[in-house]
């Protein structure tokens, strides 16, 4: 299995070891080269310096061979549009997109987007939370 991800933070960075440790075949792409640390010294995956939306650069890392896409920049306009590229252009048939903005986040899984959104996780992990001690409270 191949996996594209795009976006080497701590979350792209993660998910990009896990997976290779699953025995993936993985490429990663960040705009930054200094990101390539977070793999660390034995990274035996791809790795491609610059801007997910560059087409040239996405079939370089090789997404008309990938079976799943990972977006994880930190910018959810970008991650919407190389989503959507991902899946529409290049026909993967799982990619997965983080969206921060709760709204978008909706809005964009009702359009087909598989969206994971940490933020709307947060409010309810949280709010949940919150609720369990109302008992203890009273």
């Amino acid at each position: 299995m191949k996996a594209l991800v795009v976006g080497c933070g701590r979350v792209g960075s993660s998910v990009a070891l896990n997976l290779k440790s699953a025995g993936w075949e993985v490429s990663v792409i960040d705009e930054r080269e200094d990101a390539l640390v977070r793999l660390g010294d034995h990274w035996t995956g791809e790795f491609h310096v610059g801007h997910g939306m560059d087409i040239l650069l996405l079939r370089q890392a090789g997404i008309g061979d990938a079976d799943a896409v990972v977006v994880t920049t930190d910018g959810d306009n970008s991650n919407i549009v190389i989503g959507q590229m991902a899946q529409k252009s290049f026909n993967v048939r799982s990619v997965i997109v983080r969206i921060l903005d709760p709204a978008r986040a909706e809005f964009f899984k009702t359009r087909g987007l598989d969206v994971v959104c940490p933020t709307q996780s947060a409010i309810e992990t949280l709010t949940a939370a919150v609720r369990a001690t109302e008992h203890a409270l009273a």
